[in-house]
């Protein structure tokens, strides 16, 4: 039977993970992996999430089935949080789903039974495993102009003008914030007039909102999304609860597809569920248990801003500590797009070579692309990293 397979190469933040592991030094640092971390270094449960979780299990009777779609007091929450009275809710579709990566495989899944060799157009860069995810549940993968590496900014004329060269009816990936891997977002300036090549070009948007409030704030970081559910027939958004309330391995996420009416959501919202019977049946519950409890109380709900709030304030203290102590070792090169960029993550803006040095002789730790994971930096560690990549200068 499975003569024929061949053995594939470990996943690239997977073999990241366990060469850094695998070091001895002390002063290494891990500025890889994807996950938050503290001031210690550490990916902590957050206190509210604690007290969730300690009347859940003090409240719950069952551990019955809960259908496909997942309950709806976390669907209903999720739909609030994420288009706040931006749509009417009897056209939303709404599902629980394992993570925003489970959100994205779904969402891929519906698509192709409403539309056989649909084609996605995602920016360029996008997230690693939106390729493999998308593009690998069968969807036609090409790519819109986004970045521009030598300036570290956006290239607002060119993705205007790649997005207005799209095929009328093909699906187009935004990040709603804190753009991964660059951490460049449109303004909101910005984000208006792309979507209004969107809505002239009749588009399907399919936005991937990770990081609602770890930007600017939930509210802000949900402007493109709100902007384009008032203005489009139909769209699809993959939240992910994974930075926002720690969740990671608890897999929790979000599908929700606005349709036309409601008519057409009943149909699609009978195809979703249908779809998820035939792949995972049901999505687990605790986590999104936690997360509706959480957003369906009010004082729990002001706890969760407070802590949220203090991870977004870290990354964006971290990106100005890590940009001061550049300007100190290399006072030669521009870093400044280290704080003009949003979120988790930043290219550091340097060479597949010089990212394997780094590794290699520091022992600071990133992909081969140059993005970091902002929250990986410390008080304790910045020095190093700034001298180390002083040194590979």
């Amino acid at each position: 039977m499975f003569e024929s397979l061949e053995r594939l190469a470990p996943d690239a933040i997977i073999r990241l993970i366990g060469e850094y592991q695998q070091d001895p030094r002390d002063t290494k640092v891990d500025l890889g992996i994807g996950v938050y971390r503290n001031d210690q270094g550490e990916t902590p449960v957050l206190d509210v999430v604690k007290q969730a979780e300690r009347r859940l299990v003090e409240s719950q009777s069952t551990k019955s089935y809960i259908g496909s779609a997942g309950p709806a007091d976390f669907n209903e929450a999720m739909r609030d949080l994420t288009f706040a009275g931006s749509v009417a809710k009897e056209r939303v579709v709404m599902l629980q789903t394992p993570g925003g990566s489970g959100s994205l495989s779904v969402a891929a899944g519906v698509v192709l039974r409403a539309r056989s060799g649909a084609t996605l157009w995602a920016s360029s860069p996008t997230w690693a495993n939106h390729v493999p995810l998308l593009g690998g549940a069968g969807l036609s993968m090409k790519t819109f102009e986004y970045y521009d590496g030598d300036s570290h900014s956006l290239r607002l004329e060119a993705m205007l003008d790649s997005l207005s060269k799209i095929p009328r009816g093909d699906l187009v990936l935004l990040h709603a914030c804190c753009h991964n891997p660059t951490g460049i977002d449109p303004s909101e300036e910005e984000w208006r007039a792309i979507a209004e090549v969107v809505v002239e070009r009749e588009l399907l948007p399919l936005v991937d909102i990770a990081y609602q409030g770890f930007g600017t704030d939930l509210d802000t970081d949900a402007f493109i999304v709100r902007h384009l559910a008032e203005r489009v027939p139909e769209m699809i958004v993959c939240n992910s609860c994974s930075k926002n309330f720690g969740l990671y391995r608890d897999r929790v996420g979000a599908l929700l597809i606005v349709t036309q009416d409601g008519a057409t959501r009943e149909v699609v919202q009978s195809q979703a569920n249908n779809y998820v019977r035939t792949i995972y049946s049901m999505p687990p519950d605790h986590g999104a248990a936690v997360v509706a409890m959480i957003l369906n109380d009010n004082a729990m709900r002001a706890d969760w801003h407070i802590e949220l709030g203090q991870m977004r304030d870290r990354l964006r203290d971290m990106r100005a500590l890590l940009h001061d102590a550049l300007g100190v070792t290399v006072p030669e090169r521009d870093f400044s797009h280290i704080v003009r960029a949003w979120g988790m993550f930043s290219f550091l803006g340097v060479s597949e070579e010089q990212v394997e040095r780094l590794k290699r002789d520091h022992g600071v730790y990133m992909v081969s692309s140059s993005r970091i994971n902002i929250a990986g930096i410390t008080a304790g560690n910045v020095n190093h990293i700034a001298e180390s990549v002083a040194a590979v200068l």
